[in-house]
């Protein structure tokens, strides 16, 4: 897909809302001339926050009000049923009057993803939408599916993951036969759940790279493209993952600041620091998208700052170009004819 691509922004979600929203907006704006942006939310307060934007900038922005916004702890139900004008819904709405081509929120992720698949349906032969995005490994990333939003999954749903994980990271990344692991608690056979040894006997009966079971370490190895997971165990796995990262960080801060010594090996080491810390960067890896709907939304992390909203954006512009739920499709209907032997 080629052309100009118009997203609708969430401007009201997340911890920090339009002040966060608005310069990530007009900095994608700033880099890229292809892209038409629809800011979605309290119209007196977007106007505020674009009073001195100059004129090229402006001719590519529309602000569509949205008199409600979704809260960060509110039940999904609540949202779903109460706030049919909220940024969040309106924003989706817009990508299913093709008005929009992605979605951009960082509000309340039970909420987007309730909304989301109320409104926009999920693709045909998927039965759940997954929540997936990229992490940092050895000499690059790994796709990492599903990372909260179905906590029971049958080895049905596990293989509809591996499916969409693959798609992705083909058309996102240009791997064209990603490696595709089950993550498990081990590498033999007789190893996990019920669940997830029919999934793995599913999956090597199927036309992905499915290279088995991987293991919580795996994940960073680089040996593995797309890691399968149901909701429970993705989302834990990611939360140790931020929880660790931080950790260590707090460590190597201390262990710098010991002494007078400490502190000049601390100088001496800051351009390999500097280096480590943009590798490993989350902002980088910020915009998850929600994958198997009929229609393209990227989560934002709620706590974002401008940089990594920004990043989330550019990623909502990728997945259209792309054009991912079309090859998610194409995939799909592939694996069904190798099952009925067509």
């Amino acid at each position: 897909m080629s052309g100009r691509v118009t997203l609708a922004l969430d401007s009201m979600g997340g911890d920090h809302g339009a002040g966060v929203v608005v310069p990530a907006a007009l900095s994608i704006l700033k880099k890229r001339d292809d892209i038409d942006l629809i800011l979605v939310g309290d119209e007196q307060l977007l106007a505020e926050h674009l009073s001195d934007v100059e004129p090229a900038i402006g001719d590519r922005i529309r602000v569509h009000h949205a008199s409600q916004v979704v809260g960060m702890d509110e039940l999904p139900s609540q949202a779903l049923r109460g706030k049919k004008d909220s940024s969040m819904r309106v924003a989706i709405n817009l990508v299913k009057q093709g008005e929009a081509q992605a979605c951009v929120s960082a509000g309340n992720t039970g909420a987007l993803m309730a909304t989301a698949r109320f409104v926009l349906k999920t693709l045909p032969g998927i039965d759940r939408p997954a929540i997936i995005c990229p992490i940092p490994a050895k000499g690059g990333h790994t796709h990492m599916l599903d990372l909260g939003a179905n906590a029971d999954c049958t080895a049905e749903h596990l293989v509809q993951f591996a499916v969409m994980g693959s798609a992705l990271a083909n058309a996102v990344h240009d791997m064209d036969s990603p490696r595709v692991g089950l993550l498990n608690i081990g590498e033999e056979e007789i190893k996990g759940t019920e669940t997830v040894r029919d999934a793995s006997q599913l999956l090597g009966e199927s036309s992905l790279n499915y290279i088995g079971y991987v293991e919580g370490n795996d994940i960073f190895s680089g040996d593995v493209d797309v890691v399968v997971s149901d909701g429970f165990v993705g989302n834990v796995s990611l939360k140790t993952m931020e929880g660790v990262a931080k950790m260590i960080g707090a460590y190597i801060r201390e262990e710098f600041s010991r002494n007078l010594f400490t502190k000049l090996l601390g100088l001496i080491a800051m351009p390999v620091l500097k280096a480590l810390r943009r590798r490993t960067d989350p902002r980088r890896y910020n915009g998850a998208s929600l994958v198997g709907l009929q229609g393209i939304v990227i989560k934002s992390h709620g706590g974002a700052d401008v940089v990594a909203y920004e990043n989330a954006i550019r990623i909502a512009a990728l997945e259209v170009e792309k054009d991912v739920p079309a090859r998610i499709s194409r995939l799909l209907a592939n694996e069904e004819k190798e099952r009925q032997g067509v």
